[in-house]
């Protein structure tokens, strides 16, 4: 992997992590339309937590808060604040996507090497935002007035999106709109229970990476690392920004031309 391919890659990894246009999806079909590299173990481990980076800079006032309510939900054994409240849903919606990582890990991970599935996979992801648009009620509500059901059920979106090809972001925003919560304060809830599940994915990758004594890559890592950190900043401010009166059509549209041309090409190439 030369220097600019780890620049484009981590730029990629940063947008596409926190737009609604899956980031994995894009690491699979991206390089695979360049003949490039996707990046080793250290790469992956590297733009994932540049991109854990980004979320902990974003959201740094709300999860202190977040944090020091939860701890008072545990010491007086009720949640008496919205911020408890959503520290709970956030734990609860990590479940879903835990147990399926650990557990279908190998399934999942075969998906990778077919570009083909994951251009399918992306266009279903525009049809999960077309329909979360269409569907949605006309009165929503905040985040932390969710349910328990609203929390497993956008966790469940989450555990799905670890197949490539369906974002994350998108599928859980699409999830929790349908559950009747609105646009912006889904999409704030997305990127708060990515969290756990990108502190996960970049641990474990550091943990293979450490077993495998894989470190030549480190210099490229930490550039790739560093350009998701910024470029998923900017993401996340820009898409909160949009979606306090914008719609996740466009995204709908972008998934569906993209995952329609990558489509195309597996069909060329055989």
């Amino acid at each position: 992997m030369s220097l600019l391919q780890a620049i484009v890659l981590g730029a990629l990894q940063g947008a596409t992590e926190f737009l609604p246009v899956s980031s994995s999806g894009h690491l699979v079909l991206v390089p695979w339309i360049l003949g490039w590299p996707s990046g080793d173990i250290v790469f992956g481990a590297a733009v994932h937590l540049g991109t854990l980076l980004a979320v902990l800079v974003y959201f740094r006032e709300d999860l202190w808060r977040m944090v020091a309510a939860w701890v008072d939900t545990l010491r007086r054994r009720r949640i008496a604040d919205p911020y408890g409240r959503l520290a709970w849903l956030v734990v609860v919606g990590t479940v879903p996507a835990a147990l399926a990582g650990y557990f279908l890990e190998g399934w999942f991970e075969r998906m990778f090497s077919t570009p083909l599935l994951v251009a399918i996979l992306l266009l279903g992801t525009g049809a999960i935002l077309a329909l979360s648009e269409r569907r949605r009620p006309r009165e929503p509500k905040g985040a932390h007035e969710g349910s328990w059901t609203d929390a497993v059920l956008v966790g469940l979106a989450q555990a799905a999106a670890i197949a490539p090809g369906i974002s994350r972001s998108g599928s859980t925003m699409a999830a929790g709109m349908l559950r009747g919560i609105r646009r912006e304060e889904a999409a704030r809830f997305s990127f708060l229970l990515s969290l756990p599940i990108i502190a996960g994915a970049g641990l474990l990758e550091v943990v293979k990476a450490l077993s495998k004594g894989q470190g030549a890559g480190l210099v490229l890592g930490a550039v790739g690392g560093v350009v998701a950190a910024i470029t998923g900043f900017v993401a996340i401010r820009s898409l909160l920004r949009y979606l306090r009166t914008g719609s996740l059509q466009p995204f709908a549209y972008y998934c569906w031309a993209f995952g329609g041309l990558c489509l195309l090409l597996a069909v060329v190439r055989g």
